[in-house]
Parts: C-alpha cells; sequence; structure tokens
C-alpha cells in the first residue's frame, strides 16, 4: 500500500502545491483543514480517493490525532498572518505547531516538515515572528529529527502578496509602502513544496532551512517590479514607520471594539514590526543549495499570472506586440 501524509493547512496556499507533489510521487494524501468542503480543490491532484480533505482543529488533541492515525509522514503549514476570533498567535504558531510535533512522535510517525517563515526569534517585539520561534522550538523538542522550512515571502498564483498590491494599483493612484528599504528575498511556491517533498522522501538531515530566492530587492523594488508587469504607472508613498504604527493600532483597536465584526487584515502594529526587518536568508543558514534545489527567479513566474492586473489584461501584450509591429 503507498505511504500516507497528513497536511495540517494542506488546501492553503503554500499546502495545496505540497499536497499535488506528495500526490504526483504517488502517496496518499489527507488533507487536514477547519472547513473540508472548501477544499474540494485538492482532490483532483490524484486519482479518486488518493487525496482527501478531512476536518480538524489544531486547537484539540483529539482532532488532531485522528487525521494522524496510520500516516507515515505530517507536514504542518498552519499559519496565521492576522489574529482574528479565536485564531490567536499563540495558538496556532506555537501551540498547535506543539501539538502536532508532540502527537506524531507519540503515534510513530516517521517524517515531520515544519513550514515556519524567515525571521523567527524568540527575542523579536513582533508576536508573529516570537509565537514562529517559539513554535520551532516545540517541534524541536517534540520531534528531534524535524525538518523546519523557513521561507521568506511567497510568490505564485494564489500569493496575496503581489497580487495584492497589483489589486490596490488597479484602483488607487498611489501604493503606500511602509518598510520600503527593507529588503525581502521572494520564493517560489512551487520551489517551497519540492523542498518539503523532498524533506519527505529523501535522506535530509534535521534542523533548520531558510529558503530564498535567487533575487533579493527592496520592498520599493518588488513594487516597481510589479507595477512594470502589470503597466500601469504609481506614485509610492513612503509611509514613515511612527505614523504607520499608529494607523495599525487605530485599525487594531477598530477590530477589538467591534469584536471581530471587522478584522484587520489592512496594517496591523505587529505587520509595521515586521517591516522594519530584512526579510532575507541569513548568513551561513542552511537553504536550497543543501537541498539540490535551484530556486526559480521572479521573472520566470510574474508575468504567468500579474496580466490580469494589466488594464487589458491578456490582451494588452498582444496590443503592445501589434503596436510595435506598427512602428517597425
Amino acid at each position: 500500500m503507498s505511504k500516507l501524509v497528513t497536511i495540517y493547512g494542506g488546501s492553503g496556499f503554500v499546502g495545496r502545491y505540497i499536497a499535488r507533489r506528495m500526490a504526483q510521487a504517488g502517496w496518499r494524501v489527507r488533507v487536514a483543514v477547519r472547513r473540508p468542503n472548501e477544499a474540494l480543490h485538492v482532490k483532483p491532484y490524484g486519482v479518486v480517493g488518493q487525496v482527501e480533505p478531512v476536518f480538524c482543529n489544531i486547537r484539540d488533541d483529539a482532532s488532531v490525532r485522528a487525521v494522524m492515525q496510520g500516516a507515515d509522514a505530517v507536514v504542518n503549514c498552519v499559519g496565521i498572518l492576522v489574529e482574528s476570533g479565536r485564531n490567536k498567535f499563540t495558538d496556532v504558531q506555537t501551540e498547535g505547531a506543539a501539538r502536532i510535533a508532540r502527537i506524531a512522535t507519540e503515534l510513530g510517525v516517521q517524517k515531520m516538515v515544519h513550514v515556519s517563515a524567515i525571521g523567527a526569534d524568540a527575542n523579536s517585539d513582533s508576536i508573529y515572528q516570537k509565537t514562529k520561534a517559539k513554535g520551532e522550538a516545540l517541534v524541536t523538542e517534540y520531534f528531534p529529527d524535524a525538518i523546519i522550512l523557513r521561507p521568506s515571502v511567497i510568490f505564485g498564483h494564489e500569493d496575496q502578496f503581489f497580487n495584492r498590491f497589483a489589486g490596490m494599483a488597479r484602483f488607487s493612484p498611489f501604493l503606500p509602502l511602509v518598510g520600503p528599504a527593507t529588503k525581502f528575498q521572494p520564493v517560489y511556491v512551487e520551489d517551497v513544496a519540492l523542498a518539503a517533498a523532498k524533506a519527505l522522501q529523501e535522506p535530509v538531515a534535521a534542523g533548520i532551512y531558510e529558503l530564498g530566492g535567487p533575487d533579493t530587492a527592496s520592498f520599493r523594488e518588488l513594487m516597481e517590479m510589479m507595477l512594470l508587469e502589470i503597466r500601469r504607472r504609481r506614485l509610492l508613498l513612503t509611509v514613515p514607520f511612527p505614523i504607520a504604527k499608529l494607523v495599525g493600532g487605530a485599525l487594531d483597536l477598530v477590530q477589538k471594539v467591534t469584536f471581530g465584526l471587522f478584522t484587520n487584515t489592512i496594517l496591523t502594529r505587529d505587520q509595521v514590526r515586521n517591516l522594519a526587518r530584512d526579510n532575507i536568508v541569513s548568513d551561513g543558514a542552511r537553504g536550497f543549495a543543501d537541498l539540490d534545489i535551484t530556486p526559480t527567479p521572479m521573472s520566470a513566474v510574474l508575468p504567468a499570472y500579474l496580466w490580469a492586473h494589466r488594464p487589458g489584461g491578456q490582451y494588452k501584450a498582444i496590443h503592445e506586440s501589434a503596436t510595435q509591429m506598427r512602428n517597425d
């Protein structure tokens, strides 16, 4: 019988790519999510019955254990960028990660991959980064052979980075930038999925791997690249950190006083703290090279999906080509 992998958060941006790779490799894939009916898009990744969404709440031991029964390997892709409702950073990124690792050891699971983030730091003033680091520490404590992947900002067709700002550029004459000089090393989602798949199927040393793409650029440079790709000219407006903290704090307060009816997905104080630090691979860190993976440059992928944000959509390139022919 083929091996079984349980992927917590397997229908999300990163998880779905890992699920597809594992299905293509012949594994049975159990996609553990809060809303299985909204994860049906993963079923066609394999033959009938090979990829199945199942209900799981990572805040509950019994729920985590039930979907892990019989699994040869587990992957934890669950993470949040904004707290909302009962989903708090500590509950999801620290205690949830620890729960998965602890139960994996109890059930004798052979392999575990934990997807974290570059910048995870127990001493950070960012709650996001602090809970990521605490989650990593507990995963290692409960499952010493775990492979921890720390990607920089991830790009791809469904990303919430380039797509988000490109969407803003369609309607706004300017783009507000908090930390325009902050450096990023964007990594292609398929490369992250490949790293996870290799860690599950090949002899990979336990520990942390920081995953950054071949291109390092400032936030401003990334936005300039995006605007060039979507053929739009917009003013890039620098928002000083003190002002950004005030705006983020005000929006956080609105979420609090409305008891979650309004979720602050615009800008939080914690995100402002994160934007004050570079998001690139650390000197001496293990990474793609140690996994024998050559990361994909942004230029090879961005045109494949950002065209949707151009004034003429997919026909913009055709129009430009025809214009060039007339000029020639």
